[in-house]
């Protein structure tokens, strides 16, 4: 189950309502693309995000124009979440030309140097090291960038992390390690998987500090996140954020997820949903009226079923992309 809800104060209105809209644009997006995958539009593995909409939102809030993000493979809100169009990149799910791969991409594998996101990656862990190099290149140039490397639970265990942690800090690069503990891994309750399941505790041995949040809450991940980027901007090296979260759908869209019982599901989806926390706290504070949330989440919807048409009309990549992009040797 996710942490306890922490208290952290601070976010403005303007703040609030614009977590809440780019959690709802990520919902939605999300949804969409769960029926599209449906109707057989999109092909391949497709990893949703539903439920984890406050850890890369507030994440993403404390970070700075040129700080880099890297991530696994449920990576499309991490893609919103960085500006990122969501016509390409519901264009890239459908494999289309349109996308932000040119359509060979899919759903885990697209980028943008423009918004500094270096991809979602389909090998478990393998983005933690290169996330690391990110950092490397901004310790080298001495630029004062972050880099950000988000991994899950399941992610935790493989070796690569503990090398590159131990690069990290050697050389105290500036990187923020995201954990996104969303409870199973693939399948597999992280009790049963993992000896220590204080996964914020990882970097002990390395002398990384790092600390658990409450993953479902914006304004406690903003602030976590806040505290991070303070930390490996001004030369003290990595800091590791453990984020409680939940994945509400399957760990992909082929998966049942019979590991977990409804009752579950339903219980954080009744009361530690972070899209519901934030409005909350809006409608208490008055910052909004429900009629203006509505008018918010109508918004949002236009601009998903506008993405849904552009990648069912955009064309199939032409065959000579197969040549594009390709180290050929002769």
């Amino acid at each position: 189950m996710p942490a306890k809800r922490t208290a952290a104060k601070g976010a403005s209105k303007e703040q609030m309502l614009q977590y809440y809209r780019d959690m709802l644009l990520m919902r939605r997006f999300e949804e969409k693309a769960g029926q599209l995958y449906g109707m057989g539009l999109i092909a391949g593995f497709c990893h949703l995000y539903i439920g984890q909409e406050a850890v890369v939102v507030g994440v993403q809030a404390a970070l700075e124009e040129g700080d880099q993000v890297i991530t696994g493979y449920r990576d499309h809100a991490h893609m919103l979440a960085c500006g990122m169009d969501a016509n390409g990149v519901m264009a890239e799910l459908t494999g289309r030309e349109g996308g932000y791969s040119r359509g060979k991409g899919g759903s885990m594998h697209m980028f943008s140097r423009e918004k500094n996101f270096y991809g979602g990656h389909g090998i478990v862990g393998a983005q933690v090291a290169l996330g690391t190099g990110l950092g490397f290149a901004n310790w080298y140039k001495d630029n004062g960038k972050v880099s950000v490397a988000y991994f899950g639970d399941g992610a935790a265990n493989q070796g690569q992390v503990y090398e590159s942690f131990n690069m990290a800090k050697l050389w105290n690069l500036p990187v923020i390690y995201v954990i996104e503990n969303n409870q199973y891994a693939m399948g597999t309750a992280v009790k049963r998987a993992s000896s220590e399941t204080e996964l914020h505790k990882r970097g002990i041995s390395f002398g990384i500090p790092g600390e658990a949040v409450d993953g479902m809450d914006v304004e406690a991940v903003r602030k976590a996140a806040d505290k991070a980027a303070k930390h490996a901007r001004s030369g003290k090296g990595p800091y590791i954020l453990e984020m409680k979260t939940y994945r509400y759908r399957g760990h992909s869209m082929s998966d049942p997820a019979k590991y977990r019982s409804r009752e579950e599901v339903d219980e954080v989806r009744s009361h530690h949903d972070p899209i519901d926390m934030v409005k909350e706290k809006i409608l208490e504070k008055k910052w909004a009226s429900e009629d203006e949330l509505k008018a918010m989440d109508k918004e949002v919807k236009a601009i998903v079923n506008e993405s849904a048409e552009f990648a069912k009309t955009s064309p199939e990549p032409d065959p000579s992309e197969l040549y594009t992009d390709v180290l050929v040797e002769v």
